[in-house]
């Protein structure tokens, strides 16, 4: 089987996180990249949705990235405001 090389410059600390997670779940950098390059084919596309955020959705990033804004809500809040 012929192979090709990629190159890629991502940040050192994604990297290492990532390739956590991968070794974690079994499998190497190099199959991940497969796996998703042939979703791309499958998909002939990105295979999930790319949208620019929202106002409201960057405000809400950005709180959260600063830890204000927040507000501590219990598992059965949440359900009772999702049910409505």
């Amino acid at each position: 089987m012929k192979t090709a090389i990629i190159n890629a410059r991502v940040k050192p600390d994604l990297k290492n996180e990532v390739e956590q997670i991968l070794s974690r779940l079994g499998i190497t950098t190099t199959q991940a990249i497969t796996m998703y390059f042939e979703q791309i084919k499958m998909h002939k596309g990105i295979p999930f949705q790319l949208k620019i955020p929202n106002d409201e959705t960057v405000q809400a990033m950005k709180d959260a990235r600063a830890n204000s804004s927040l507000e501590e809500v219990s598992l059965d809040q949440l359900k009772e405001s999702l049910s409505h």
